[in-house]
């Protein structure tokens, strides 16, 4: 005799997740879930024709006392299979919870390689938009600021200035974490040239401005906009003499600058950016570490036929 769940089981089980919110449903029914009940009879004839393929789409919506229900199921291997690997999910093994975490670190590493080839999230500026002041300790003090608030060719007016609002925005960022960490005033971005042996040049670039030296308006537009974003030259020593450094130490530190925001992705600490769900859960990823085995046993098999062919010839 076939064994099927108790009606009072079925019934409970489906009347519940009748209520559920955003449960899903193949889009040919979706006319047919407009309130509780109905969803509650397709769910109910679902589960009495199949209930494998009813725990293959609800289970992960059961709780652990209504998946106990299905017990008596088990003989069908599909119901047991999907029984075993939902309660894996619920209470997992401590052998479950290694495979798991050596699982997602695979298909965050595949993501991160996808991400680096796709080239727009790991870009600076992306990276910088993320984390302003981690790049402006890095990168940013050492470069010429003035240069992101400048028109671009080819660039819309209103898009310059959306640019100059926005990068307003990450220096008031970048300033605000370091008056947290209790960073020197004269060390915040905006304040890097702004000390004394400086003061007579700004009273006679005053004196000028009194005494009507010409700029025409949009010159005066963008002078306004340097000054909103606090933007400088290149970061100073404490002495005020202007730092530099080479181009093979710019390059040396954006490259540690992009090995920390990968670490940081890998850690996950990016889950204001992403939704690590999607890169955890998801098994295509898994793919990307079938064809690295692949090749690397293609190249290891290869390897040994070569060396073997090698060792043949010496015989002869």
């Amino acid at each position: 005799m076939e064994e099927t769940l108790h009606k009072e089981a079925m019934e409970s089980i489906t009347q519940r997740l009748s209520t559920v919110e955003s449960l899903y449903f193949p889009r040919a029914l979706q006319s047919n879930v407009s309130n509780s009940s109905h969803r509650k009879s397709l769910l109910l004839d679902l589960l009495s024709r199949d209930a494998a393929v009813f725990l293959e789409r609800y289970g992960e919506n059961l709780t652990s006392e209504e998946l106990e229900k299905f017990d008596n199921l088990k003989s069908d291997y599909e119901v047991n299979w999907h029984l075993k690997n939902l309660r894996s999910k619920i209470s997992p093994s401590d052998e479950e919870l290694k495979m798991r975490s050596v699982k997602v670190k695979n298909r965050r590493l595949a993501y991160l390689n996808q991400l680096i080839s796709d080239g727009s999230y790991f870009s600076e500026d992306s990276m910088r938009e993320r984390e302003p002041y981690l790049h402006h300790e890095f990168v940013g003090k050492f470069q010429d600021r003035s240069c992101r608030v400048m028109a671009r060719p080819g660039e819309r007016w209103s898009e310059t200035l959306m640019r100059r609002s926005e990068e307003a925005v990450l220096v008031s960022k970048i300033r605000a974490e370091q008056i947290r960490l209790g960073v020197d005033e004269r060390e915040w971005i905006g304040n890097e040239m702004n000390r004394p042996e400086e003061e007579e040049e700004e009273e006679e670039e005053d004196d000028e401005e009194e005494n009507g030296v010409a700029k025409d308006a949009h010159g005066s537009h963008a002078n306004e906009m340097l000054d909103a974003t606090n933007v400088a030259p290149p970061s100073s020593d404490q002495h005020g003499k202007e730092t530099t450094i080479s181009l093979e130490e710019k390059e040396d530190l954006m490259n540690q600058f992009t090995y920390i925001m990968h670490q940081k992705f890998l850690a996950g600490e990016d889950n204001q950016h992403l939704d690590y769900s999607k890169i955890d859960d998801n098994e295509t990823l898994d793919d990307h570490w079938l064809r690295e085995a692949n090749e690397d046993a293609e190249d290891k098999y290869f390897a040994e036929d070569d060396e073997e062919s090698g060792d043949q010839a010496q015989m002869h």
